[in-house]
């Protein structure tokens, strides 16, 4: 098995190379990667409210942002400036521990979970064993974050859209569960990085996504609703609710919510883009393009290109599934919540349980097929 590029075990050499302990050099390569997370979170947070408004605009025969910037590329960091400089409110009956702790809980877990996303075979922070159910335990902390900042308002509105949004979280929490040890069972093994590798066999063909259509369909619909996007934008319903968890919100307060709600999208389309697209594999074979070229598959040369190729192609699948969430919010009519719940339980957990019983019956059936 190619072991492609370590970082980390680059960047220990080099400092030890100037004369450094090897324990002070993972001292100071354990901050660079959180820093990194955060670098490209924020970015992805960025480029994706950007894209979502001229996409938006598009679809509505608007022009959109366009004077702050070219083509308004810099609005989002005017946005960003502005709430960053607003005051803070607290209402006055308001529970303030409570009232700041939520927006914090809601953003950490989210961030966190960028963690066990790989763009390639050691470019990721952490390949932690269990690192899809990491995500998914993260994920569960997030309601609690709502549900603390609607209740603690003291607002009724607040309240309902706290409730709602964790009403919604527990219904398609185990959808999205099921549909993801279906992949867990084809690919013996949780972590990100094995169930990538197990799709790069046979270039795209051996993409989950064939394997499990159903299951792609039911992890998009229940990442759509945990990120709470149209149609399943209920616990911020502006017709019904105000804003909901976060009508009493102001200034950076509220920005966390926004940031949360933005990063946890792209998160999402990254998740799918690995579960089922192949993660940094592209269409053809590593191995054929380096007999292509006449040079082995573990030249340094291969090798960057290979992680530069893989770092493209993990983003490109997730920003397609960005501009297909995009696209959704303004062709689907929003579901009432009572639709939304039926979704979730009267049909989604039915279909992920049957997808995950013939699942087992193919895996014993075709092992060679599907992971045996």
């Amino acid at each position: 098995m190619n072991s492609g590029i370590d970082l980390e075990m680059s960047f220990t050499q080099g400092v030890q190379n100037l004369g450094l302990s090897n324990e002070l050099a993972h001292l100071l390569w354990i901050p660079l990667p959180m820093l990194l997370v955060l670098v490209s979170a924020v970015i992805g947070v960025l480029v994706t409210v950007w894209l979502e408004r001229k996409i938006s605009a598009a679809a509505q025969q608007r022009i959109g942002p366009e004077y702050a910037g070219a083509l308004g590329i810099l609005q989002p960091m005017a946005d960003g400036l502005k709430l960053l400089v607003k005051e803070d409110i607290i209402p006055a009956r308001a529970d303030n521990v409570l009232f700041t702790v939520g927006p914090i809980l809601v953003l950490v877990p989210v961030i966190l979970s960028w963690l066990i996303v790989p763009f390639g075979q050691n470019l990721l922070i952490s390949n932690v064993g269990i690192g899809i159910f990491l995500w998914i335990a993260l994920s569960s902390i997030q309601p609690i974050g709502l549900l603390m900042s609607g209740y603690s308002s003291n607002n009724k509105y607040s309240l309902l859209g706290g409730l709602r949004a964790a009403a919604q979280s527990i219904s398609y929490e185990i959808p999205l569960a099921l549909a993801v040890l279906a992949i867990v069972m084809m690919s013996n093994s949780l972590s990100t990085v094995d169930i990538v590798e197990q799709q790069n066999t046979a270039g795209f063909l051996s993409w989950n996504i064939w394997r499990q259509p159903v299951g792609f369909i039911i992890f998009w619909i229940c990442a759509l609703a945990e990120c709470e996007r149209l149609p399943f934008d209920l616990p911020e319903a502006e017709e019904e609710l105000v804003a909901g968890y976060q009508t009493e919100y102001a200034g950076m307060k509220f920005a966390l919510f926004y940031l949360a709600g933005y990063i946890n999208l792209v998160l999402s389309a990254l998740l799918v883009s690995v579960l089922y697209l192949g993660g940094w594999g592209f269409p053809i074979s590593i191995d054929w393009f380096s007999s292509l070229i006449g040079l082995s598959i573990d030249n340094p040369l291969v090798q960057i290109i290979a992680a530069s190729l893989g770092i493209v192609m993990t983003i490109l699948k997730a920003y397609l599934l960005v501009f297909l969430a995009i696209l959704l919010r303004w062709t689907t009519p929003r579901v009432r919540i009572d639709q939304l719940l039926d979704l979730g339980w009267k049909f989604l957990l039915p279909i992920s349980l049957v997808n995950l019983l013939v699942t087992a019956s193919l895996k014993l059936a075709f092992p060679m097929t599907f992971g045996g």
